[in-house]
């Protein structure tokens, strides 16, 4: 699917915008109501494929699910309730769905296939594999990749010290740790994410985080209840608005209800280390933090970014990536070879498509150096997301900085995270023409 992408809008981008659900919160809350007690709902649901693909898993493990739109209703069968699956469990592109339950399933006590899509099959699982099999965890990986092959068993308490930042690891890693004989501790590289922890507490589950915020301790066989849970607008998505906002002149806009989760907000504190113009407004209210955030026009400052402030960042690199090439300086970013192992090579893909425009970019092999003061001058009018939907997002947000008529091949692996992005992308500027009519 070729996409002829929006030039720059004479007076920038205006308007206020929901944007869709957390991903990582959607995937994470179908898998604790599915091994809860009782009834999970879900609203603000985000129904992307990666979700999708979470969610027509559980229903193969006999999990009734119901969707209507974006409200998604779990029946709970409870941590032990689930029952093996007809045929292999088809995981699309959903990297974290796959690493999660791989996690989940490794406790059953019946085998499952995982598969997935071509570059779901490209991603690395040994990472998950391998501190699983601290507790007994018994994993057949095709050359280190999917297909995966579970043999459900009996799972031990164990020690691990995981070698990847990675909260996808680190879920997988509690959620199999629920089904062990005594309590686990999991030690992480780096604090990630903790949206895991947040929601199984809600669901009635016993972890507790040490003083260093790295260090997890997970009680097992815990007795986990339903729960109604309104998921936060997804701070990965907001992100492209808020970049689109501070980089195309004249623009100001409003994103609503956006997840304010201090581990998720990573490119927030970034623009702001960059001059940005944000004001964020909280809205009280138990659980996973989230708030309105209003982004307007700036003259944007170069930054520095190394190992420690990755995971906070890690999805949004590309943003970074992108609102460096508009600062007035030169930018670094290192400690990021994660990037390598997403659902392209990142760092490659995201040189590859900023040099189209012109960008001075220098490839390094954990992260970039990018010269934001030239001038763009697109040298490659039709970019490219190489399947993969944050690198196609991130196009469509540089060509609007561009007078010059530009196109986007493979725009369809955008629905993968966010399926109704060009229709806010249209409302924005649709609010700009009738505000300055």
């Amino acid at each position: 699917m070729i996409k002829t992408l929006m030039r720059r809008p004479t007076t920038g981008l205006h308007g206020a915008i929901t944007v869709p659900g957390d991903k990582s919160i959607s995937h994470r809350g179908l898998i604790l109501g599915a091994i809860s007690t009782g009834t999970t709902r879900l609203t603000h649901f985000l129904t992307a494929a990666d979700c999708l693909s979470t969610l027509n898993a559980l229903r193969a493990l006999g999990v009734p699910i119901h969707r209507d739109g974006t409200t998604v209703t779990v029946t709970g069968q409870g941590l032990h309730g689930l029952r093996a699956a007809n045929q292999p469990l088809d995981m699309g592109n959903a990297g974290t769905a796959t690493r999660l339950m791989t996690g989940l399933l490794a406790g059953q006590n019946f085998d499952a296939t995982l598969v997935g899509d071509a570059s779901l099959s490209q991603r690395p699982m040994a990472r998950v594999q391998q501190p699983l099999a601290t507790m007994g965890a018994q994993i057949d990986l095709t050359a280190g990749h999917l297909p995966m092959q579970i043999h459900g068993r009996a799972l031990h308490a164990t020690h691990v010290e995981m070698q990847v930042a990675s909260a996808q690891v680190k879920s997988a890693l509690i959620l199999a740790a629920l089904q062990a004989d005594g309590p686990s501790t999991i030690v992480e590289k780096l604090p990630t994410r903790d949206h895991t922890e947040r929601l199984l507490r809600a669901f009635g589950g016993d972890l507790t985080t040490a003083a260093d915020g790295r260090t997890i301790t997970v009680q097992p066989q815990p007795h986990l209840t339903g729960q109604t849970i309104t998921v936060p607008g997804d701070v990965s998505s907001a992100a492209f608005f808020l970049t689109a906002a501070s980089i195309v002149p004249g623009s100001q806009v409003t994103l609503k209800d956006v997840g304010l989760n201090p581990t998720r907000t990573g490119i927030i504190d970034v623009l702001q280390r960059m001059g940005g113009h944000l004001d964020i407004r909280p809205t009280d209210q138990p659980g996973e933090p989230l708030g309105d955030i209003t982004v307007s026009a700036a003259q944007l400052h170069p930054i520095k970014l190394t190992a420690a402030d990755i995971p906070a960042v890690i999805d949004e690199l590309p943003l970074v990536a992108l609102l460096a090439a508009t600062a007035d300086g030169i930018s670094e970013i290192s400690g990021a070879e994660e990037l390598r192992v997403k659902e392209t090579d990142r760092i490659a893909t995201i040189v590859t498509e900023l040099r189209k425009l012109g960008v001075q970019i220098t490839e390094k092999p954990d992260g970039f150096i990018i010269d934001g003061r030239p001038t763009w001058r697109v040298t490659d009018a039709q970019f490219d997301s190489h399947g993969d939907h944050c690198i196609g997002m991130m196009m469509a947000i540089a060509a609007l900085r561009l007078t010059t008529p530009t196109t986007l091949a493979d725009a369809g692996a955008i629905n993968i995270s966010y399926p109704s992005f060009f229709d806010d992308l249209t409302h924005l500027t649709t609010e700009t023409e009738a505000t300055h009519a």
